[in-house]
């Protein structure tokens, strides 16, 4: 099994990953580093309840490669890394937050870390308190991260609806909403104002009947999201729901959301392209977050959340684009510009390496 791993790491081009275990507080977690050959590693803190360690070692894996496709795509001098940090009932939370803040010092800025599901202001104020490689909660930090990443996945979706239709016409448009988190509801809210028809789907009842009622979206059971008839649908929930049973069930033009590793695997973005739904990358779609992130970190300034999502729809167009002319799925254009770029500034890193 540890060969395995290690051969899957060094396929994956990962740098390092640490296991991480505290007795006290029973913090069993993962925080993995794929890569810092421009700059320090940026990811969240994913708390969730995983059955098998194993699972949540593959899911950190995969959304710290994730982290870096989103870094070299926005021009950020930084790379991917995450923690996921296996919740369980007997988890003293506060202790292990903590406990993470000092794992995360020791790394002496290699790695700044933030929210993420089951991550929040709570818990960001925990680790704040041990490391200075966070993102705060609160005016000393970038800014509001939910507002950044939903004004990207709206210009994104604003770009991908121009380039089947020619324009957005929003008031002729149905969005499926998935999750109505802090992104999910922000995003509902933009699409209903630009006069948008929104329907949502949220696991927690009582979330979902407030902010349908405030918004006036149109709640639809979580188990039938899927199969309603809609111009785009927005997966703002977790990871690995498009798979061959679930992608045979859409009934949308577009899917364009928040969420991370939307697609089970790539192949999948495929799939897709067969059926004639075009995915926009979540990748490209869902950084804005990282990108207000880094650059307060990086450059000590917060980035305006219009050029933000401003940056994001130009790198959408640019994708869409290249890949309708070479009529291949969007996704595979990504993750081939992403590598690309990921090889030619490890290249530059060892060129400039001491010998």
């Amino acid at each position: 099994m540890a060969v395995e791993i290690l051969d899957a790491l060094a396929r994956q081009g990962f740098e390092e990953v640490i296991a991480l275990h505290d007795p006290g507080s029973g913090l069993r977690a993962f925080l993995a580093l794929h890569d810092t050959s421009a700059g320090p590693a940026f990811g969240g803190i994913r708390a969730w309840t995983y059955q098998r360690e194993d699972e949540a070692l593959r899911d950190c894996l995969r959304l710290a490669r994730a982290m870096t496709a989103k870094c070299v795509m926005a021009g950020l001098p930084a790379g991917g890394g995450k923690v996921v940090l296996l919740d369980r009932p007997e988890l003293d939370r506060e202790g292990a937050y903590r406990h993470l803040g000092r794992a995360v010092e020791r790394l002496g800025g290699r790695f700044y870390t933030g929210p993420d599901v089951g991550t929040g202001p709570r818990e960001l104020g925990w680790l704040a308190a041990h490391t200075r490689f966070v993102t705060h909660p609160g005016e000393e930090g970038p800014g509001e991260l939910a507002e950044s990443t939903s004004a990207g996945v709206l210009a994104g979706m604003a770009a991908a609806l121009r380039h089947l239709d020619g324009a957005e016409r929003w008031g002729e448009r149905r969005v499926i909403v998935q999750g109505l988190g802090e992104v999910g509801a922000r995003l509902a809210r933009s699409l209903v104002e630009l006069g948008a028809e929104v329907h949502a789907a949220e696991v927690d009842s009582e979330r979902a009947e407030a902010l349908c009622g405030e918004l006036g979206l149109v709640r639809i059971d979580p188990s039938r999201e899927l199969e309603g008839e809609c111009d785009v649908f927005a997966p703002c929930a977790l990871s690995g729901i498009l798979h061959d049973l679930s992608i045979a069930r859409l009934r949308c033009r577009v899917v364009a959301g928040a969420a991370n590793n939307v697609l089970a695997n790539p192949a999948h973005g495929r799939r897709l392209h067969e059926r004639g739904v075009l995915y926009v990358p979540d990748f490209l779609i869902n950084a804005g977050a990282l990108i207000r992130g880094a650059r307060f970190h990086l450059e000590g300034e917060r980035e305006d959340v219009a050029r933000i999502g401003a940056q994001i729809g130009a790198g959408v167009t640019a994708v869409l684009e290249r890949a309708a002319a070479e009529g291949v799925p969007p996704v595979e254009v990504a993750l081939r510009e992403a590598e690309a770029r990921l090889a030619a500034r490890r290249s530059r890193g060892r060129e400039g390496a001491p010998r």
